[in-house]
């Protein structure tokens, strides 16, 4: 009995040792560790690059909102103009003073450039000519009351364009320093543009720039925007009416009101800006960074082309109305007609973009280059700062 005692003794102290023998020897003894590396990330989001301008409306700013009306579009191809195609989205903040017709008036971050480049269009100067104005105001507003993307690899930037130094003496308003405080917290980068020679102006812009470790520049009063016409502009600006009428869109009531607003802009912008104007937005809206503007979200053509959703899936009564009494064949091919449409014409306007663009770098050579200008500031701005955050800009001048 105590040798069978014995023995079961034995067996079960050597199934323990052996069972608890991994354990010691890995905190025993030091062995070869191998790290799993997880698989790289993949992504195909593209970078971002968020600009706000804070402009100064007041009644002596005339000449430059004119030429923001000019220019905003040539902006925008300059700031699409990377191999990365950025995503990008413009703000708009119009200040003048306490006592004027508004404070400050906001049109939020969007990629919709239309929008916003209609309420650009009602831009008008007035007001002011008493001196300081609601600088600090607008850039409280700028940095509080933009929608910001949480996004830290986004290149991120205000640019205060104005004439005339901030009132420091409302006791009851966030000064600009406390409000750069905030955007360098939020990776919000302030440039400064001073416009026309104001002395009193040119202390707090420079101070405002340093403080957003950002840029100062100052410029001519009416912005020294380069404003060339070329032989090409009007054939552009046509063919961009017939790409714009290639959009169908679909959703609900809401999402057909959002999408009948940016239609109503668009017209509005095919109205009342200019022919060089309106040619400078189709060539953005050809390049890769300007497919949000063109588009949009629920823009069915893009959508069922590309296979992101099926036609089938979309209730009737969620498809535009020019193809809801429609059999689904014949709905299936004004969508495919619709998008052969889209791709010839954005061929015709990149064609003739291209002629567009020598014919201009042809005319600012002759004038002596175009580093003064608005367009050029601007851009060198955001070719310096946006290296920061990858995105490379390889020609040295702007798209005008």
């Amino acid at each position: 009995m105590k040798t069978k005692l014995l023995a079961l003794s034995l067996f079960a102290f050597t199934a323990a040792a052996v069972a608890f023998y991994p354990v010691q020897k890995s905190i025993g003894t030091i062995e070869p560790t191998t790290i799993i590396k997880p698989p790289p990330v993949i992504t195909n989001e593209r970078p971002k690059v968020e600009v706000v301008f804070v402009l100064d409306t007041t009644g002596s700013m005339s000449g430059l909102i004119k030429a923001a009306k000019e220019k905003i579009w040539s902006i925008a191809n300059t700031m699409a103009n990377s191999p990365q195609a950025p995503e990008i989205k413009i703000g708009l903040i119009a200040y003048r003073d306490r006592g004027d017709a508004y404070i400050t008036q906001i049109t939020d971050l969007s990629s919709d450039l239309d929008s916003m480049y209609a309420t650009l269009l009602d831009f008008q100067a007035g007001g002011g000519g008493d001196g300081p104005e609601s600088v600090n105001q607008a850039l409280y507003e700028a940095v509080h009351n933009i929608s910001w993307s949480q996004d830290n690899s986004a290149y991120k930037a205000i640019f205060l364009i104005g004439d005339a130094p901030p009132h420091m003496d409302y006791q009851d308003e966030m000064q600009y320093p406390e409000s750069i405080k905030v955007a360098q917290q939020r990776g919000i980068i302030v440039n400064t543009i001073q416009c026309g020679q104001n002395q009193g102006t040119i202390r707090p812009w420079q101070q405002i720039a340093q403080l957003g470790v950002g840029e100062y520049f100052q410029i001519e009063q009416g912005g020294n925007a380069v404003a060339i016409d070329t032989p090409f502009d009007r054939s552009i600006a046509e063919l961009s009416v017939k790409l714009d009428d290639t959009r169908l869109y679909y959703g609900d009531e809401a999402l057909k009101a959002a999408k009948k607003r940016k239609t109503v802009a668009t017209q509005k912008l095919h109205r009342e800006a200019s022919v060089a104007s309106r040619a400078r937005r189709a060539a953005f809206n050809v390049s890769k960074s300007g497919e949000s503007n063109l588009l949009g979200e629920n823009e069915l053509v893009e959508e069922v082309m590309s296979g992101r959703i099926e036609l089938d899936d979309i209730d009737s009564e969620q498809l535009p109305a020019s193809i809801q009494a429609m059999e689904p064949e014949e709905q299936r091919a004004v969508i495919a007609e619709k998008a052969e449409q889209r791709q010839e014409l954005k061929q015709q306007i990149a064609t003739l973009t291209k002629k567009r663009n020598v014919y201009l770098k042809e005319k600012v050579d002759k004038m002596g280059g175009a580093k003064a200008s608005l367009d050029h500031k601007i851009y060198s701005a955001v070719r310096k700062q946006a290296k920061n955050k990858g995105l490379d800009y390889m020609r040295e001048d702007a798209v005008y």
